[in-house]
């Protein structure tokens, strides 16, 4: 099989960004795991945003590179299918668990003074808990349909009147992603009209960058599933929606460490700490 110059480059970025994606999560749930100074709720819901972060990557990436790279570009129903399941499943859980972590921030920003009680080890664990219940409705509506083809680009090739499938996907998708949106965003007003109130100049710019970085991140994750999923007419404008859907699976988990936790100071000094620590015993060994 012969392959020109594009299609290299093509599965050189891929494998970066994704091998990149994964040691940068990998790094970040390593410090906060191993650091006393990083045993808080924030961090502790940042380093499950890093896993899901892999787990969401490791669903796609893999088999998209084997696509690219071999020469059967095929894939089973079944494969299909389990693949849908966990990417909507990992998708959902990242939308509920932006929201956890909005409220997490607004507890700390509006009420320090009972942030430890509010934010105790049971409460976030339960927030954990639930933001991992599993989503099987989606799957199971388009197992149901009839393919007409055995190239699936988009449910709309099913054998039948998908117009009640694709409702009930508007609903599923506006129920999670407008009300996980209404509640981040209701979160960071409260949050932003507290940090305006701040007295310190200084004080009230670093809070204002912080919150600014967060909402980029949300921005950009919630408008390209929102163009994606929530519409009630899926079947125009795919090569749109497959754009979109690689700012979903791609661009936004490789901007996540970088816009959560490798500009945060605290994790900026454990991880110089860990280099340092890391160089010494190399020179020493030498």
């Amino acid at each position: 099989m012969l392959w020109d110059k594009e299609d290299f480059q093509i599965v050189e970025v891929f494998d970066g960004c994704w091998s990149g994606k994964a040691m940068e999560n990998i790094i970040i749930i390593s410090l906060i795991w191993t650091d006393n100074r990083l045993q808080t709720p924030m961090y502790f819901f940042l380093s499950n945003l890093s896993f899901l972060d892999i787990l969401y990557t490791t669903v796609i990436t893999p088999k998209l590179l084997a696509c690219l790279l071999g020469e059967k570009k095929n894939m089973s129903f079944d494969g299909c299918i389990t693949q849908t399941y966990f990417y909507f499943f990992l998708g959902t859980v990242e939308f509920i668990l932006l929201a956890v972590m909005s409220f997490d921030c607004y507890v700390a920003i509006c009420n320090p003074l009972r942030y430890t009680i509010i934010m105790n080890i049971r409460a976030c664990l339960l927030m954990i808990l639930g933001s991992f219940l599993p989503v099987l409705v989606p799957t199971i509506v388009v197992t149901r349909l009839l393919y007409c083809s055995k190239e699936i680009n988009h449910f709309s090739v099913a054998c039948i009147d998908t117009r009640l499938t694709e409702k009930i996907n508007f609903l599923l998708s506006a129920l999670v992603i407008l009300s996980s949106l209404a509640f981040t965003t209701g979160s960071y007003i409260y949050i932003i009209s507290t940090i305006l109130h701040i007295p310190s100049a200084q004080g009230r710019q670093k809070a204002i960058s912080a919150c600014v970085s967060h909402i980029t991140i949300i921005s950009i994750a919630y408008g390209s599933n929102i163009f994606v999923y929530v519409r009630l007419n899926q079947n125009h404008s795919l090569d749109f929606d497959k754009v979109a859907t690689v700012l979903i699976t791609v661009v936004t988990p490789l901007l996540n460490p970088f816009i959560y936790s490798l500009r945060n100071e605290k994790v900026k000094e454990v991880l110089r700490e860990a280099m340092n620590r890391i160089m010494s015993l190399v020179l020493r060994k030498t």
